[in-house]
């Protein structure tokens, strides 16, 4: 059997989708014992690439070669016979499973072998203990449909980690998860590849996580290598975003705090503007006056409640929520959309994208809702065209599939469906999860806007930096979920905000 240099070796891969073509020779090799961070902007390739050396899709052309195997040069190996594991971007766990079965499955080679419960338990209980063990004991018996997105992350990697696999592929693993669950998770990572030889292929778009966890970095650049296989410790982020092509944006997002809009004042005596908005709660008594950008700090289980309140996806519970002096409550989402309430989920899958219906439909779908529409009209069709222009999102036809688009654009689709509609209220969760500076960015600009034309923001990101850059007042959260201050202007910073939520920045 011929031996390759790498564990895994990748040469001139090519793939193309119709007259599309993603990956136009790429290159990349990853060697034993290293966590080897993969860059690159949205739409590059990233995840068609990961996709092909898992054997979730076919090449066009190129060679994969693996240290156990070697692939036929047209062939597609599978993730089983190299030893590869992969949690990709878009999650991929049976919802009607339990969680101790979810992480099991992949154990079971034999359709028709008997299935352990006490064995499949153990098993996830071990592997979730590996990053938050208070998740583990309290988890392994629920269905996966009753898990949020955090907690779906969480298990997705526990499984990974468990398979036994060699080259372990991460497309976006800490979008979600909180700064201590890095850690952990990082800490794993650091101990596999130290100790059993284990290669990770990391992709991230946190350079302070990159700088934490990787030793080497390949970019990929509109389907071709820009850098091969550069020690991290010898490029700079300002190179990296450099390769990356995103080299302009490199100054905008430095400079952003002294262009952005002053932040507004949020207190009592505002209450009375139009759209203004009131959220009460264990002591706390939060004035949002119209225009503002309220930032929700903390693990997801206490903005979650807050998030779901105000936009009908669960009761109130403890909050007590007004608009404009009116106390309201809504029981189902498309009440509160019908009133003004938008909503943007990071979990583009699961809670965002209809991945079945084509992009003008991915449009309209708010509009339809509030509207009470169900056909397309010619006007969709215009005002379609006029949102992919507007935010630059290149779409052959409005009759495309979303999944014609890379993952960052198909997150500004979700924010697009709210643009025409001007809500009183925008509910954003994790919003630019798993998007490229030059997105986030955009997304930032887009929401900027419209703050500034009346609607009110709420936003919750696990990134510190994300909530220092834009908010103008932020609400923490204790890692049990439970609200502890109001942070505004000056004291709007990394550290506070690390105190305000007993998590590091």
């Amino acid at each position: 059997m011929n031996k390759v240099p790498y564990l895994m070796s990748a040469r001139g891969i090519v793939k193309s989708y119709g007259p599309t073509s993603v990956l136009k020779g790429f290159d990349l090799s990853i060697a034993a014992g290293e966590v080897h961070a993969f860059l690159g902007g949205n739409g590059a390739g990233k995840s068609t690439l990961i996709k092909i050396i898992s054997g979730q899709i076919d090449r066009d052309g190129g060679s994969l070669e693996f240290a156990q195997n070697r692939a036929s040069p047209d062939g597609v190996n599978t993730s089983d016979e190299n030893g590869i594991a992969v949690v990709n971007q878009e999650l991929a766990l049976l919802p009607h499973l339990t969680v101790a079965e979810n992480i099991a499955l992949p154990r079971r080679h034999r359709g028709w072998s008997v299935f352990n419960g006490g064995d499949a338990r153990r098993i996830a209980v071990d592997a979730l203990s590996l990053i938050d063990p208070t998740f583990a004991q309290v988890s392994v018996d629920r269905l996966v449909a009753d898990l949020s997105l955090h907690e779906r992350q969480l298990v997705e990697i526990a499984r990974a980690l468990d398979s036994g696999a060699s080259l372990l592929l991460l497309d976006e693993p800490t979008a979600n998860l909180t700064a201590g669950e890095t850690e952990r998770l990082f800490a794993v990572l650091r101990r596999l590849t130290a100790d059993k030889g284990l290669a990770v292929l990391f992709v991230s778009h946190r350079m302070r996580e990159i700088r934490q966890i990787a030793d080497v970095c390949t970019i990929i650049r509109n389907g071709q290598t820009a850098v091969d296989r550069v020690a991290l410790k010898s490029i700079t982020d300002a190179e990296i975003v450099e390769q990356m092509g995103q080299a302009a944006l490199g100054t905008a997002q430095a400079s952003s705090r002294t262009q952005r809009r002053p932040r507004t004042e949020s207190n009592g005596n505002e209450i009375g503007k139009p759209n203004a908005l009131r959220v009460q709660t264990d002591g706390i008594d939060l004035d949002i006056p119209a225009g503002t950008i309220l930032g929700l700090a903390g693990p997801p289980v206490g903005p979650e409640t807050l998030m779901n309140a105000l936009t009908g996806v669960s009761s109130a519970g403890r909050w007590s929520i007004a608009r404009n002096g009116v106390a309201v409550t809504y029981q189902r989402p498309a009440s509160a959309a019908r009133d003004g309430v938008g909503f943007v989920s990071g979990d583009r899958s699961n809670k965002g994208i209809l991945a079945n219906l084509p992009i003008v439909d991915n449009l309209a779908a708010s509009a339809r809702i509030v509207g009470r529409k169900r056909a397309v009209r010619s006007d969709e069709m215009t005002d379609g065209r006029d949102l992919l222009d507007a935010l630059s999102i290149r779409a052959s036809s409005l009759w495309d599939l979303p999944a014609s688009l890379s993952g960052g654009t198909q997150q500004k689709l979700l924010i697009a469906r709210w643009l025409k509609l001007k809500p009183k209220v925008l509910v954003l969760e994790e919003p630019t999860r798993g998007v490229d500076i030059r997105t986030k960015q955009e997304i930032y600009t887009l929401i900027r806007e419209m703050a500034a034309q009346g609607s009110t923001i709420v936003w919750w990101s696990t990134e510190y930096v994300e909530l220092v850059e834009l908010c103008d007042t932020v609400l923490a959260f204790d890692p049990d979920g439970h609200p502890t201050s109001v942070l505004k202007h000056d004291q709007i910073n990394e550290a506070e905000l690390a105190h305000a939520t007993g998590m590091a920045a």
